[in-house]
């Protein structure tokens, strides 16, 4: 459209010209002054000059906005008003126009990548800043692809210098941070969607704080390997470290839970033949008990018989098979006292002989 424009008012300075250069040389002929001529050209040129200058002036009154761009409108620089796209006027030489792109962009991080974004931050002197540490302590490689979209084109404009240069390092900072707190093993497989996720709403946390008028879309791991070269092969040798780590400590849950049901098996069996044993100590205690308070009954009755009694049990006891003999004496009569049956026998009818005469 302003293409239109400006060959039409360059076709209408051009008729102008030729209209007034013939005005000229009919007047020249007729008045036949030659002295003329001069004048009428500077009074020509400055005429040509007066309309290219009112052609630049109304071409640059009006200005084209895209689809995707929104446009800051300036006036002797302070912002004034945000345009939206299409047609819009401004007031030469006082009003300025900028520009601004607000549809989604974004750039790599950790890695060069030219498919998607003419502007990566990978780090200083261009140097690939995707290494990093993890939680336990290894060296891992992490790209990331952001993207963020413009929301407010006067903040994104004047509020900072470069407001992509700070989404970027506030990414890199979020993403340093979270990596450190996940494991290795959580990054290469299964923790990728939960790292992404707490990744992004730092980024928006901080981004919301400082107010520079952009917003982020979204922010994807695209790839995450071990560390190459120089390093590559301690990583390996922790990770076959941590395999072997792995296949003995399953052994050993192995031979835990092989071992755990004898075990148990033997505690109960030990348990079991205690308790027995404990029974066993009762019942023969209670028996002594018994024994001990019969013979207290008797004791009680008969204190002499009783006591003459155990003397020669325990005589047996100690000296099994032994017969003792008792000579009466003068008069020659002899008593077998041990072995006891006999003894108890005779024992047992003498008092109750005795008995027998007292109760007489």
């Amino acid at each position: 459209m302003d293409n239109e424009f400006e060959r039409t008012m360059n076709d209408a300075a051009n008729a102008a010209k030729e209209a007034f250069s013939k005005r000229n040389g009919k007047k020249n002929k007729k008045s036949g002054k030659p002295g003329n001529a001069p004048k009428k050209i500077l009074t020509g040129i400055a005429v040509a000059v007066l309309i290219f200058v009112a052609a630049q002036v109304i071409l640059g009154s009006f200005y084209t906005i895209a689809e995707e761009e929104q446009a800051v409108v300036c006036t002797f620089g302070q912002a004034s008003a945000v345009t939206t796209p299409g047609l819009h006027f401004k007031i030469p030489f006082v009003q300025t126009v900028d520009k601004v792109n607000t549809t989604i962009q974004g750039f790599a991080i950790g890695y060069s990548s030219d498919e998607y974004s003419d502007v990566n931050y990978n780090g200083s002197n261009g140097i690939a800043d995707g290494m990093m540490i993890t939680s336990d302590y290894n060296f891992i490689e992490v790209d990331f692809y952001l993207e963020y979209r413009v929301i407010d084109p006067v903040k994104a404009m004047y509020a900072s210098q470069d407001p992509e240069l700070i989404l970027a390092n506030v990414a890199q900072n979020c993403i340093r941070t979270t990596i450190g707190s996940y494991g290795v093993d959580s990054v290469l497989t299964t923790g990728k969607n939960e790292i992404q996720s707490n990744i992004k709403q730092m980024i928006i946390d901080k981004i919301d704080k400082l107010d520079i008028g952009v917003q982020l879309v979204n922010i994807t791991i695209q790839d995450a390997e071990p560390p190459t070269d120089t390093v590559i092969a301690a990583f390996k040798s922790v990770e076959t470290a941590k395999q072997g780590k792995e296949t003995a400590l399953n052994n050993a849950n192995k031979y835990r839970n092989e071992q755990i049901p004898n075990a148990q098996a033997e505690a109960d069996r030990i348990i079991q033949d205690a308790e027995a044993e404990k029974q066993a100590r009762i019942n023969e205690a209670n028996g002594q008990v018994a024994r001990f308070n019969s013979m207290y009954d008797e004791y009680t009755k008969y204190p002499l018989i009783t006591k003459q009694r155990m003397f020669y049990e325990t005589m047996e006891d100690v000296l099994p098979g032994l017969k003792i003999v008792i000579s009466g004496g003068e008069g020659g009569d002899v008593e077998k006292i041990l072995p006891l049956d006999s003894f108890t026998a005779d024992d047992d009818t003498t008092d109750n002989t005795d008995s027998t005469k007292e109760e007489e």
